[in-house]
């Protein structure tokens, strides 16, 4: 019996010495990690508002022990606020809940690695399917306000008139062309009347329609007014600003119905 209990005394010392020497593995305790070196250092430089030196500290601490939660959690803050690098922030905080997985801090930990997986979703580019689609959409939209600058400024000219249906809305535009004895005009939108319903273009009277035409090389206002019936000064008259001696080729002038 006495020799039993001498060989259970002389197994707990060498175990207690074991310990003291260093020879058995420790495990290091959020104390020790507050009381790391480098730890402290990070510290410090937050205070001071050293931001690039804090985290030089903190990936130090890690590099001493990968298993200190504080240290990736300090790390994961300044990748997240300083750096702007969500994705070294994740990493970071992932780190820390996986070492710390009951902290108090667990569901805070979380909400952080949302926003920060939300702050990368915002760098994501669209697909070059929807960028054509968005150029596609841009470019419909401009022409959609060119066309309705140019239907105001006829209708500031006089030359085409809106009236109002029975509920009240503009109708469509119905066009109507009109030929004449040789060769048939360009109809353009001057040429448009804005009726109340799809049949009211039929009850206009032709000559409320006006039409252009494109001057073509050696052609005088005399030769267009001869070939569309209607007289000289009428072409004048249409076309005030009009230099009757200095026609240009690819000039469009307002031709006044007969």
């Amino acid at each position: 019996m006495p020799l039993r209990v001498n060989a259970v005394r002389r197994a707990l010392f060498l175990v207690l010495m074991l310990g003291w020497c260093g020879c058995l593995p420790s495990s290091h305790s959020q104390l020790d990690e507050e009381k790391e070196t480098n730890f402290l250092a990070g510290k410090g430089r937050i205070n001071a508002t050293d931001y690039p030196g804090a985290l030089e500290c903190f990936e130090k601490a890690i590099e001493t022990n990968p298993h200190s939660a504080l240290a990736h959690f300090e790390a994961a803050l300044l990748y997240e606020k300083y750096k702007q690098d969500h994705a070294a922030a994740i990493y970071h905080f992932d780190r820390f809940l996986q070492l710390r997985p009951e902290s108090g801090h667990a569901e805070i930990v979380r909400q952080h690695i949302l926003a920060c997986k939300q702050e990368l979703a915002k760098g994501v580019s669209l697909g070059p399917v929807n960028q054509s689609l968005l150029g596609e959409f841009e470019r419909l939209t401009q022409e959609n306000k060119t066309l309705r600058e140019q239907i105001q400024s006829l209708m500031t000219k006089g030359q085409v008139q809106m009236p109002s249906n029975s509920s009240g809305s503009a109708a469509r535009p119905q066009q109507n062309t009109q030929f004449a004895s040789t060769t048939p005009p360009v109809v353009t939108p001057a040429a448009v009347s804005w009726a109340s319903n799809s049949n009211s273009v039929s009850r206009l009277n032709p000559s409320q329609l006006s039409r252009m035409h494109v001057v073509k090389s050696g052609e005088t206002p005399s030769a267009i007014a001869r070939r569309y019936g209607v007289k000289p000064e009428s072409i004048m008259a249409a076309n005030p600003r009009l230099d009757a001696r200095h026609l240009q080729v690819g000039q469009t002038l307002n031709v006044p119905a007969q």
